[in-house]
């Protein structure tokens, strides 16, 4: 879902957004360009939509995918170890993000 649709349906939304040139992976492969955002319900955490844009972003999405049918939470996501290094670290960041939490501490 888009921040806008989540607007229109009257979610209160927090939005995060890793950039690919800010992932080690992304960098030593010299596929830095691209992001990943994250749409979540500000109130419950609720995973309502993503956006990846970049390489290899068709075999991460699957990982939002089926945080939606299992009802993810920010929460579960960001308790998720995500491998390093990895270009789906990009989905744990974007999350980060959304809290406004330093990434790399």
């Amino acid at each position: 879902m888009a921040g806008n649709t989540a607007k229109t349906q009257g979610f209160e939304i927090k939005v995060g957004i890793s950039r690919a040139s800010c992932n080690g992976k992304a960098i030593a492969s010299g596929e830095s360009a691209g992001f990943v955002k994250v749409i979540l319900c500000s109130k419950t955490g609720e995973l309502l939509g993503a956006h990846m844009l970049g390489s290899e972003v068709t075999e991460m999405i699957n990982g939002y995918i089926v945080g939606r049918q299992l009802e993810a939470t920010d929460l579960d996501i960001a308790h998720t170890i995500f491998p390093h290094p990895t270009l789906s670290e990009m989905m744990h960041s974007a999350v980060l993000s959304a809290w406004k939490e330093p990434l790399d501490s």
